[in-house]
């Protein structure tokens, strides 16, 4: 049986237990044992703030052990996997010792605060043979798995165009630390990022108009086209400066030859050419939830990960930081390494 140290108790999280604990109930080989925060007891008896909504507001942590330092937690507790939700700045360093350590690593997006730094983390996945994926959720939430599943059977042909769209308020805290974050365009942006690395490989080149908005943060809001050799238009626009009660949203419509697809709410409809259109079926799981089943069903196996590999997010990486370059630039067009 796996034992699962949780380390970072902030919204993701609390998304991460929520979704052990669901799979504890239904009777997956694995125990989250240990939960670690430096401000663990603060937290253990408030609320969260995110784009989705936990399941509960104030946890009864009673049933597992609480640490305040990992070290304490680790000399502490026999663990096979530790599952990082802190903030991004944190991410390299801590991935690299564990793996060096002969821990399983399930870290969360984004994967670093720099390409350097992700390069780093997959080598030292790659060199210790311990497991790490990123969670990069959308490469397991249904709707996106549907469009994958479109384009890569081309049931409908070839994309000729797609618009990609993510926003929300500001989120508080350490997000607008630029230095921590990235801003939006590394920690909400690399989200759609990585989807259209995923679906279409890595762009030639990138060219990204962006701003600040909120005072002393990185960039708030940006808007990129994405430039292949068959000459496809495809854009994404991530905001975090949304004001009023507009809440979360993401949204896609990707154009194929033979019908185009919608993602508005939580409907994802099929419009085919010269038929009725209609709402693809789909899993009510959030990709939360199947991400971490993935993982563990992957360490408990022996199988590396392939839907989400350290090298495919490292390239996720890459294209953001070309993204950037451009909209420092003004915009203009930059290759992606």
């Amino acid at each position: 049986m796996l034992k699962i140290g949780l380390v970072g108790f902030g919204f993701m999280g609390r998304m991460h237990f929520d979704n052990y604990v669901r799979l504890m109930e239904e009777g997956a080989d694995f125990r989250l044992v240990a939960i670690c925060d430096v401000q663990i007891e603060q937290l253990k008896n408030s609320k969260a703030n995110g784009n989705i909504a936990t399941e509960q507001e104030v946890y009864d942590l009673s049933p597992f052990q609480l640490y305040d330092d990992i070290e304490k937690m680790l000399a502490s507790e026999e663990l096979d996997v530790v599952d990082i939700t802190l903030p991004t700045d944190l991410h390299a360093e801590l991935t690299c010792g564990l793996l060096e350590r002969g821990y399983h690593v399930m870290c969360e997006k984004p994967m670093a605060r720099s390409l350097e730094e992700a390069s780093k983390m997959a080598e030292t996945a790659a060199r210790t043979g311990k497991t790490l994926m990123i969670g990069q959720c959308l490469r397991f939430w249904p709707a996106y798995e549907y469009l994958k599943a479109c384009v890569e059977d081309g049931r409908y042909g070839a994309v000729t165009a797609g618009s990609f769209f993510r926003g929300s308020a500001a989120p508080q805290g350490w997000f607008l630390n630029g230095e921590r974050s990235g801003g939006c365009m590394l920690d909400m942006h690399v989200h759609d990022t990585d989807m259209i690395h995923w679906l279409f490989g890595k762009p030639e080149r990138v060219s990204s108009i962006a701003r600040n908005v909120i005072p002393g943060s990185a960039y708030d809001t940006v808007s990129t086209n994405y430039a292949y050799p068959d000459g496809k238009v495809v854009n994404a626009q991530a905001d975090w400066s949304l004001q009023g009660d507009v809440g979360f949203s993401m949204t896609f419509r990707v154009n194929f030859e033979k019908a185009t697809l919608v993602l508005a709410g939580d409907e994802l409809k099929v419009h085919p050419a010269g038929e009725t259109g209609f709402a693809a079926e789909l899993s009510p799981d959030m990709g939360y939830y199947r991400e971490l089943k993935y993982f563990l069903d992957s360490v408990a196996s022996g199988k590396p990960v392939s839907v989400c590999t350290p090298e495919s997010a490292v390239g996720s990486i890459a294209i953001v930081e070309a993204e950037i370059r451009s909209a420092d630039q003004g915009g203009v067009p930059v290759a992606v390494s």
